[in-house]
């Protein structure tokens, strides 16, 4: 096994970013409040070999697929195809061993900047075609951590990714996130039948538990009968339909002991998820994360979207580039 790695990135405005080549992932983000305190904002571990074992979801590139595939198959130009079941009959984040446990390999660095490769060959997790993916951090003098997703293929795939940062911040060994305030700037939401995927209906968040578009508290909203069945908040937001054109779009806003953290993306979709199955691991400086002690902020295409024709395409064919960015701003 290639070598776990860790390369550090950072900007003029004070922004610092660890990332690893073990599944891209972001290892430690350090941040200032409005006192000028910095303090690691992601939730993660202190060794290599507890990174890649324990909860191998955190800060990482999720794909070839992020989020689920319903019933771990699908058809594409006539040809079935069979996936892992790797999360309650269904696909889950590119199946058992997915791109956030694969050694990327680093191409291009610079004092800001920082871009991985990684080739899933044809056949990876019963996908087909050689597809190569290429992330490029960038921390700006501005405080935004910018992520820049380009993948090509050399046959039709399907391709939608994800960062799955495990945000608190109030510092990664700061517990619940209770107090954390939420804002999704979005109309619609795709509702999920038991297995955690979508039915196909888009539905509007008006006069619901999903309607974030004014600040909430998320303890205030947490517990509501609505999100019992994800043991907490674990939903999929429409930022725009699934036909719109690709723009940078405000997605969310997260606010914390000082700090606001901006979500802008071209992606369609925002996953949030409020680590409801984090199991009791000890964090980076001796904190026993638990359930709810972090959000993620998923930003991507929506869930299932090979099965449901309105929702975003997620095929992507040779001659093509998938092109698409997410960006944290630091305010």
């Amino acid at each position: 096994m290639k070598p776990i790695r860790f390369f550090t990135i950072k900007s003029s405005g004070g922004l610092k970013v660890e990332i690893s080549n073990l599944g891209a992932k972001i290892t430690k983000l350090l941040v200032a409040n409005r006192k000028g305190e910095v303090k690691d904002i992601v939730l993660g571990f202190k060794t290599a070999d507890e990174w890649r074992t324990q909860e191998t979801y955190f800060n990482a590139i999720c794909g070839r697929v992020a989020n689920r595939i319903k019933g771990g198959r699908f058809t594409l130009d006539g040809k079935d195809y069979i996936l892992p079941q790797n999360n309650n009959g269904n696909c889950l984040h590119g199946g058992e061993v997915g791109f956030n446990a694969k050694i990327w390999e680093v191409t291009a660095q610079c004092a800001h900047e920082l871009t991985l490769h990684y080739r899933a060959k044809d056949g990876e997790e019963g996908f087909p075609g050689n597809l190569d993916l290429w992330v490029t951090y960038t921390a700006t003098k501005d405080n935004r951590l910018v992520i820049h997703y380009e993948a090509k293929t050399d046959a039709p795939t399907l391709a939608a990714f994800t960062n799955h940062a495990y945000f608190n911040l109030a510092g990664e060994d700061s517990g619940r996130v209770d107090e954390h305030i939420l804002q999704v700037f979005a109309d619609n939401y795709t509702p999920f039948d038991d297995t955690a995927c979508p039915t196909g209906a888009i539905l509007p968040v008006e006069g619901t538990p999903m309607d974030f578009r004014q600040p909430v508290r998320i303890g205030d909203r947490i517990h509501d009968a609505f999100f019992v069945p994800g043991r907490g908040i674990d939903n999929n937001w429409c930022l725009c339909a699934g036909d719109a054109p690709r723009e940078l779009r405000h997605a969310a806003t997260l606010q914390a002991d000082g700090r606001t953290m901006e979500c802008w993306t071209t992606m369609k979709g925002l996953q949030v998820y409020t680590g409801n199955y984090i199991e009791q691991h000890e964090g980076k400086n001796g904190t026993m994360y638990d359930e709810q002690h972090a959000v993620c902020l998923e930003a991507q295409n929506w869930p299932d979207g090979i099965h449901h024709a309105d929702f975003p395409c997620i095929v992507l064919r040779p001659g093509e580039t998938l092109d698409e960015v997410t960006e944290y701003r630091f305010l």
